[in-house]
């Protein structure tokens, strides 16, 4: 087991890219605190876990709230006695380009995507400088490359990117390590749903996977299991970096 006695946190754990990545972090040995403000999703995505054998916990997180993030990060170090991991997966793309974008949609998604990262990691590292941790943040292919309409998305996760570099910078010398996974477009619940609602899906993905040489959306797992290799033991020696998942959409 790749984790074994590891204790991790995912949020926005209760569907697509992180519920895929609990369940596999728990199959792998893990105890796995499941953060989410869905609270059916967190459920669902505890249950999984608990039917693959594994050991969790949900914690109903809203992470724009510090409050609840402080209790997320208190509630692990209680229940399991300590953090080795912390995946801050969760996220919000509002599609505007900068002269639509208002301050509202603006505060919103800095506030989800690079306010709530902030926090947990400033919480987390604590907890993590006398035995090292890895943290994980989920940024986007974004962050490198552009496309239509993501003026504050792709801002947030640019600055996801240059954060997690400062702190692993910050704290190799403590043995905790820091990277982002940048995924490319992944046939989440969401995607599923944007495809459903358009007149001919068909024609909609074939837009959508021309885009991609390798002609297909990612599955959530696929973005679980490089998760996986970069939380674990077998990415000692990979810190402060940004590592790309988008089956080529990128080139």
């Amino acid at each position: 087991m790749r984790l074994k006695n590891k204790i991790a946190i995912v949020t926005g754990s209760g569907s697509g890219i992180g519920q895929s990545s609990a369940v596999l972090f728990a199959k792998e040995g893990a105890k796995v605190v499941v953060a989410d403000i869905n609270e059916q999703g967190g459920n669902e995505t505890l249950a999984l876990i608990n039917e693959a054998g594994g050991k969790g916990l949900f914690v109903k997180t809203d992470i724009t709230k510090e409050d609840d993030i402080k209790h997320l990060i208190d509630t692990t170090v209680k229940e399991f006695g300590g953090l080795n991991i912390l995946f801050n997966n969760a996220g919000i793309d509002l599609a505007y380009t900068i002269a639509d974008t208002d301050e509202k949609i603006w505060n919103t998604t800095m506030n989800i995507n690079l306010r709530a990262v902030y926090l947990a990691c400033k919480y987390a590292v604590p907890h993590m400088l006398e035995k090292g941790g890895a943290i994980l943040n989920t940024a986007s292919v974004l962050a490198h490359t552009s496309s239509h309409k993501q003026a504050a998305y792709t801002a947030s996760k640019s600055g996801v990117v240059g954060m997690t570099r400062q702190i692993a910078f910050d704290y190799a010398k403590h043995n905790i390590r820091a990277n982002t996974i940048c995924p490319g477009d992944t046939m989440t619940p969401m995607s599923k749903k944007f495809f459903g609602s358009q007149e001919d899906p068909e024609a909609a993905k074939k837009v959508f996977f021309g885009r991609i040489p390798m002609g297909r959306f990612a599955e959530p797992i696929e973005q679980a299991y490089t998760a996986l290799f970069l939380v674990s033991d077998e990415a000692s020696y990979v810190t402060g970096q940004s590592i790309i998942v988008d089956g080529g959409f990128s080139i």
